[in-house]
Formats: C-alpha cells, sequence, structure tokens
C-alpha cells in the first residue's frame, strides 16, 4: 500500500502522507505557487517528477531524488520547426502550433526500460526520453500521421494527449489516447501506429462519423496491470470497455448517476472492478444533484454501486478533471481531488471516504508515490 500522495494543483504540488493514526494530511508543498499540471512518482528507481507551467515563460519539467525536498530542473519537450511555408489548421480554422502547451501525460516507460519516459502534450504530441527525462524526442511518425490535422481539442483549444499506457508484458507496446482524436496502439515503440477503438461512440458527431474511431472524444483510458488487454474509458457521452487491449469496445449505459465523466480507475489486480466520478454534462459539468459520489463496478459492468459515504451530498459542486483519480497497487486505496479543491481518500475501495483537504487551490491531478 502506498501512504504517499501527490497532489498537483493551481497553486503548487502537495505532498500528503497517511499518519499512524490513520489520518491523511499534508507534509509538504513544492513550487508553492506555481501552476503544477502533473507528477510522477517512477515506481523503478524513486524518483519524482513535477511540470509547473509557468505561462508566459513555458512548460518546465523538474526531478527529484529526494522525495520533494530538492528539486533539479531537467530536459522539457520541445517540438522542432515546422517545414518551411507549411501552417496546419483544425476544423475550426485555428493555426495548430509546434509548440509546447502543457505536459498532460507522463508514464515510465516499462521496468525493462529503466531510464525511458513517456510524454503526452498539447498539441497533440508524443515525446520519448531515455535518460530519465533530460533529453527528449517528438514520435514524428504519430506527429506526421496524415489524420492527425482531423484531430480537435474538446475542452482544449487544441487537441492533447493525455492517456499512455504500457504494457507490463512488453514494453514496446503502447496504447495512447487523444482528446478528440480517438485511441492509437503501437507494437514497436512508436515506429508504426494504428488506430483503433471499434465500438466507440460519439453522439455529437454526425451520424455517419457516430462510430468512427478517429473522432472519439477519450477522457480518459486505463487498462489493468495484471490484465493488460482490459481497459476502461471515460468517454465524453459514455463509459466503454475493452478485454481485447482497446481493439474494441463495448459501451457501457447504465453507470449511476450519469455516464459523463473525466476520471476512471481499474484495480490492479481485479480487471472487472473499476471506478468512476459522475457528473452533470456539458454546460454544467458540476456533480449529479449537487451531490459528490463515485461509482463502482466489481462484476465487468453488469451492475454498479453508488459510493457516497463521507463526501458531501448537499450543494456540493465539486469537478473532478481526468487525471485527478488514482488507486494505489493494493487496490484499497484510492484518492480524488476537485477544482473546487478538495481531496478525499478512502482505504476500502471505496466503502468509506476521508476528507483531506477542501480548500486547496484547484486540482489537476493526484498519484499515489
Amino acid at each position: 500500500m502506498s501512504d504517499t500522495l501527490l497532489v498537483s494543483t493551481r497553486k503548487g504540488l502537495f505532498t500528503v502522507r497517511r499518519s499512524k493514526g490513520r489520518r491523511w494530511g499534508i507534509d509538504r508543498v513544492s513550487f508553492l505557487g506555481d501552476n503544477i499540471s502533473l507528477a510522477l512518482a517512477d515506481p523503478r528507481d524513486g524518483a519524482w517528477y513535477a511540470t509547473p507551467d509557468h505561462g508566459h515563460f513555458g512548460v518546465k519539467l523538474h526531478r527529484s531524488e529526494d522525495q520533494g525536498a530538492t528539486w533539479e530542473e531537467i530536459g522539457v519537450p520541445a517540438y522542432p520547426e515546422p517545414p518551411e511555408g507549411q501552417e496546419e489548421k483544425d476544423w475550426m480554422g485555428r493555426v495548430i502550433p509546434w509548440k509546447l502547451i502543457r505536459i498532460w501525460a507522463l508514464e515510465p516507460g516499462g521496468k525493462d526500460r529503466p531510464g525511458r519516459l513517456w510524454a503526452g502534450t498539447l498539441p497533440g504530441g508524443l515525446f520519448v526520453s531515455e535518460d530519465r527525462g533530460a533529453t527528449w524526442s517528438l514520435i514524428r511518425s504519430l506527429w506526421d500521421d496524415p489524420r492527425r490535422i482531423k484531430w480537435s481539442g474538446g475542452g482544449a483549444d487544441y487537441a492533447g494527449l493525455h492517456s499512455i499506457c504500457v504494457d507490463p508484458r512488453n514494453s514496446d507496446h503502447i496504447t495512447v489516447a487523444v482528446s478528440t482524436g480517438g485511441v492509437w496502439k503501437t507494437k514497436d515503440s512508436g515506429a508504426t501506429w494504428e488506430l483503433v477503438g471499434e465500438g466507440l461512440r460519439a453522439e455529437y458527431m454526425p451520424p455517419e462519423q457516430a462510430n468512427d474511431p478517429l473522432f472519439q472524444d477519450v477522457h480518459r483510458l486505463v487498462q489493468c496491470p495484471s490484465a493488460p488487454d482490459t481497459c476502461w474509458i471515460q468517454h465524453h457521452n459514455g463509459v466503454f470497455h475493452s478485454k481485447d487491449g482497446a481493439r474494441t469496445f463495448q459501451e457501457i449505459k447504465h453507470v449511476p448517476p450519469a455516464v459523463f465523466g473525466f476520471g476512471v480507475a481499474v484495480h490492479p489486480k481485479n480487471p472487472d472492478t473499476a471506478w468512476f466520478i459522475p457528473a452533470t454534462k456539458d454546460e454544467k459539468r458540476i456533480p449529479v444533484e449537487g451531490k459528490v459520489v463515485a461509482a463502482r463496478t466489481r462484476d465487468g459492468a453488469k451492475t454498479f454501486e453508488v459510493l457516497r459515504k463521507g463526501l458531501p451530498q448537499e450543494h456540493a459542486y465539486d469537478l473532478t478533471l481526468r487525471h485527478a483519480l488514482d488507486i494505489d497497487g493494493s487496490g484499497d486505496r484510492l484518492a480524488f481531488g476537485s477544482t473546487t479543491g478538495s481531496l478525499w481518500v478512502t482505504e476500502d475501495g471505496g466503502d468509506s471516504w476521508q476528507t483531506v483537504g477542501e480548500h486547496l487551490p484547484p486540482v489537476y491531478a493526484v498519484r499515489f508515490a
């Protein structure tokens, strides 16, 4: 079990730890006042990574070798110069920049690749580092795919690559998800790519394009570590389940109290168990009826439970973003945060929740360390 959480917020990175009395509390704040979009604790060597976004001065990447006591600035993914005279525009006519806007995903590259990290970015780039983030290379095979120009941003200004799943059986096998650009797979560490995701449905698209894998607004993609062929997606208009490594999906239409949301977590040992944080979609984007709940299935989406013990059930307007729900290696401890600065932890799979904070800055990402 993990006793440490890394909570990325609008005003800093908060290290939250569990005390011997089973209470969780803030232990340290790093980068106080800075916008931290994401953090990662690499289980292979214990290094921590954080991605401050300094606005005018751009996105940075820092690494800590001592659990946040000190930080060192390292390399950052950088786009090459576009071909001379080339100007790409999205479906709204906006020029797509060849420039790093945000690091939106950060994942270890596999046990057999000790120095490898993967990073997903806005606007839709996938980068790899073989030296623990000192230098980065853009995966040109995906960036140069002519279908990329059809990706769109969903809720962001530009399409973003936000989910990276590295197959623990073979670290050359990687599945990524793009908003809005569907699900892509490689079996050769990014040399070639296949657009997958048959069965996904985009209700916002014209009927002739609704089932096109290229136009799917995947909010979050996760895979079960012990059964990597089982994947779960929280989509813009539903929940989807795959048992063949994200090649095909089944739509799950009966998730209470709503099929909309951003975060999803899967049990590390039981692929049939998954959690979601439902919300009211589109214009509102708040908890259904102002009640914060989690939805859990333990039988592969045949049935769901609504978990609310310890969570606010009146006038609560906390939205949980796609990286703000996480689960530890035991499968018993989960944590999620909200855009209104609340943070909750459970130690019994969601049956009951403990409030860790109610006045944090807006929470962008939560990760067990």
